[in-house]
């Protein structure tokens, strides 16, 4: 197998609660080892489109997770944004509508509460393309185990990403795929491919945290600032 490392969720400072800046994420993206990478930030395309508008030696597939009013679902392979707050189906529907892939991120976590509930993900699973097996933002390895079960029920290829948020999870987990060319690629790629992670632990959650209300406080002060003019 002509082998690539793939990351199918990654975060990028368009998304709120990341600290990965776009100027830095192709080199950051290499010295992991990584040929191709899935950019997915929250309810927005915009960094992805211009990580793909830049020469950065990968490939790079749009994506978007997507909040729906029943929790996460990334879209693959898209060229418009989904609009967020919609259920799940209709989410789906949309992602399918452009020619992308719909894939469930982490559906068993833990540590989350925005993920897909169990009733909403065995109503849609017919309609799904990929379910995150491997997600190193896991607090417990179970999680990751049930996702892989249920995939394996449903016949359906697994996807792995670090859902990195901050450069050094980068790297923490791929899916080593051969070369591929599209969504339909993807998935026969996905069929075939070998899963390497790490978990990043509950440190990494709790500087998220911290860094989301950075980002609210500088906001706010900006905001009262400008309103004092």
């Amino acid at each position: 197998m002509d082998g690539m490392r793939l990351d199918m969720h990654m975060h990028t400072e368009y998304s709120r609660d990341s600290r990965v800046l776009l100027a830095d994420f192709a080199a950051l993206a290499r010295e992991a080892g990584l040929a191709a990478v899935c950019v997915t930030d929250h309810d927005t395309i915009e960094g992805a489109l211009r990580l793909r508008e830049m020469d950065t030696g990968l490939m790079v597939v749009v994506g978007e997770e997507i909040t729906t009013t029943e929790g996460e679902v990334i879209g693959l392979f898209l060229e418009r944004p989904i609009q967020r707050g919609l259920s799940a189906d209709r989410t789906i529907a949309l992602i399918h509508e452009q020619g992308g892939l719909a894939d469930v991120p982490h559906p068993f976590s833990r540590n989350r509460g925005r993920h897909l509930r169990r009733r909403a993900l065995e109503r849609v699973a017919p309609t799904l393309d990929i379910v995150e097996i491997f997600n190193a933002r896991e607090i417990a390895s179970s999680s990751n185990v049930r996702a892989l079960e249920f995939a394996r029920r449903h016949d359906l290829p697994g996807g792995v990403g670090s859902d990195s948020h901050r450069p050094i999870e980068i790297g923490r987990a791929y899916i080593e795929v051969a070369s591929f060319t599209g969504p339909q690629g993807l998935l026969r790629a996905l069929r075939e491919g070998k899963v390497t992670g790490t978990l990043s632990g509950f440190g990494i959650h709790v500087r998220t945290w911290l860094d989301i209300a950075r980002k609210i406080t500088r906001t706010r002060v900006a905001r009262l600032r400008g309103n004092a003019r």
